[in-house]
C-alpha cells in the first residue's frame, strides 16, 4: 500500500473525520475513512498517543459490568468502565478518576496496566490502556447527565448466564468470558 493523501474532511466535538488516499497492491487509488479523538496532522500521527483507559475491577470474587445505554448501537449493553484521559493527566490518575466517577469507588489495588491497544481498528486510531484492579467501597453513580449507567457486581455464575442472553462490547464480553474460566 502507499499513501498518497491524508485529509481531514470533519471537525466534531469528540471526534474528527479523515480521508486517507492510497494506491492499493493492484495500482488503483482507493480511499480510506478512519475517525480519531485526537487532532491528526498527517499519516505518521495516525496510530499515536493513547486516548483513554478500560478498567476491568473485582471486588470479592465477583466482576464490575456496566449496563449502559450506548447512543452509537441505540441500546443497552454492558460494558467495563472506561473513560478518556485528561489533559495531562496520567494513566494511573485516569483510572481513578474513571472507576470513582462511573461507579463510586475506590481503586483499592491495580494488579496491572496493560500496553495500549487498539479499540476500534476498523475505523479509528483510538488506543486505550487496560487495567485490571481490585475495587473497594460502595457502588454510587457520579456520571454525568449525559451518561445512563448501571454498574453491578456479577458472580462467575451470574456471568456466564448474562453472556448467553445479554449484548455486551467486545472488550468486556473477552473480560467476562476469561473471568468465568479463571
Amino acid at each position: 500500500m502507499q499513501f498518497l493523501r491524508f485529509e481531514k474532511v470533519k471537525d466534531g466535538k469528540y471526534l474528527k473525520n479523515y480521508e486517507i488516499t492510497y494506491q492499493n497492491k493492484a495500482g488503483k487509488e482507493k480511499i480510506y475513512e478512519i475517525v480519531s479523538r485526537r487532532e491528526l496532522k498527517s499519516i505518521e500521527d495516525v496510530g499515536g498517543a493513547p486516548s483513554g483507559v478500560s478498567i476491568i475491577a473485582t471486588m470479592d470474587d465477583k466482576l464490575l459490568l456496566l449496563h449502559e445505554f450506548r447512543m452509537g448501537v441505540n441500546q443497552r449493553i454492558y460494558n467495563l468502565c472506561a473513560g478518556m484521559l485528561e489533559e495531562g493527566e496520567s494513566v494511573t490518575d485516569c483510572i481513578v478518576r474513571e472507576l470513582y466517577e462511573e461507579t463510586g469507588l475506590r481503586v483499592k489495588h491495580i494488579k496491572k496496566i496493560l500496553p495500549p491497544s487498539y479499540a476500534a481498528v476498523a475505523i479509528s486510531d483510538t488506543t486505550t490502556y487496560i487495567a485490571l484492579v481490585e475495587a473497594e467501597g460502595e457502588l454510587a453513580d457520579h456520571s454525568s447527565d449525559n451518561e445512563q449507567i448501571d454498574a453491578a457486581f456479577y458472580s462467575k455464575e451470574e456471568v456466564s448466564r448474562l453472556l448467553e442472553t445479554e449484548p455486551f462490547s467486545s472488550r468486556a464480553q473477552l473480560a467476562a468470558y476469561f473471568f468465568t474460566q479463571n
